[in-house]
C-alpha cells in the first residue's frame, strides 16, 4: 500500500514564509531555509517551496533561496513560481529542486506541460491549480489566485494529466487558510477521474480534516503550511494519530 504524505508548504515573498487567508492577508511565517530543515528533520516527507509574486512580479523564481534550502534538507522538494520555460526548470533541477510546480504558465501556454515532460519526466511536473467555487463550479484561477479564467478545475485537471503531468496539486480558494478543512468532494471526484497523484492543498486546520481528506477525498498526498509554521499541528503528532486510524504513512 503506497503511504500517504504529509507536504508542508512554504509560501515565499520577499524572501519571507507568508501565509494568509483566502489568498488575502498575507503575514510573516519565519525564515523559509531555517523552516524547511525543521520539517526535514521532524517528518516531513516531501517540501513545497511556492515563490507566490514572481509571476505576478513576471520575474523567476529565486535560485539562491532554492539552493540554500536544497542544502539543509533531505527530503524531495517541489519548486514553483514564474516558471515558463525548459531553462527555467534546468535552473532549479540544477539549484537541487527534484520537482517543479506550474501554475499560470500552464494554463497560458499548455504546450509547457508536454515540453517538461519530455525534457525531465512527468514525476518531475507537478500541475498546481487554484480553483475557486463559484455558483456550484469550480473556476480555475491565475496569479496567486486574483485572475478568474474559463477553465473548469476537472476538465483542466485532464488535461494536465494528458500532456503529461505527473501529480495535480489543487488549492481550494474557498478553504485556503479558513482552517475548515480540505475540499473533498472535489479531490474526491479528481481522483476518481485521473490515475495520478493528487495532492490536497487549502483548509487545514486540525488532525482529523488530514485523515478525512485521504479517507472522503482520496488524496495522495495533503499540504499545509500554517498549522505547520505557527506548530498548531506537529507533524510526528499528526502522523501518529492517522496510523492510529488505519492510515497507512511514513513514520
Amino acid at each position: 500500500m503506497l503511504t500517504k504524505r504529509i507536504v508542508p508548504c512554504l509560501d515565499i515573498k520577499n524572501g519571507r514564509t507568508v501565509k494568509g487567508v483566502n489568498f488575502v492577508n498575507l503575514r510573516d511565517a519565519g525564515d523559509p531555509v531555517d523552516l524547511a530543515e525543521i520539517y526535514s528533520k521532524n517528518g516531513a516527507d516531501e517540501l513545497v517551496f511556492l515563490d507566490i509574486s514572481a509571476t505576478e512580479e513576471r520575474r523567476r523564481t529565486l535560485v539562491d533561496l532554492v539552493k540554500r534550502v536544497a542544502q539543509r534538507i533531505n527530503i524531495p522538494f517541489t519548486v514553483g513560481g514564474g516558471i515558463s520555460s525548459v531553462s527555467d526548470v534546468d535552473r532549479l533541477l540544477k539549484s537541487g529542486a527534484d520537482k517543479v510546480s506550474i501554475n499560470s504558465s500552464a494554463v497560458k501556454r499548455p504546450e509547457l506541460i508536454n515540453e517538461l515532460s519530455a525534457a525531465f519526466g512527468a514525476q518531475c511536473v507537478v500541475v498546481a491549480i487554484d480553483a475557486k467555487q463559484i455558483d456550484g463550479e469550480w473556476i480555475v484561477h491565475l496569479v496567486g489566485g486574483k485572475v478568474p479564467t474559463e477553465l473548469n478545475l476537472f476538465d483542466w485537471a485532464k488535461e494536465a494529466q494528458d500532456r503529461g503531468a505527473g501529480e495535480i496539486l489543487f488549492t481550494s480558494m474557498n478553504n485556503d487558510g479558513t482552517k475548515d478543512g480540505f475540499a473533498n468532494e472535489a479531490l474526491a471526484r479528481l481522483s476518481n477521474n485521473l490515475h495520478i497523484p493528487i495532492i490536497a492543498s487549502g483548509g487545514a486546520g486540525t488532525m482529523q480534516h488530514f485523515a478525512d481528506t485521504f479517507i472522503d477525498g482520496k488524496a495522495d498526498a495533503a499540504l499545509a503550511a500554517s498549522v505547520f509554521h505557527f506548530k498548531e499541528i506537529e507533524i510526528a503528532d499528526l502522523k501518529a494519530e492517522l496510523k492510529k486510524q488505519g492510515i497507512a504513512v511514513r513514520i
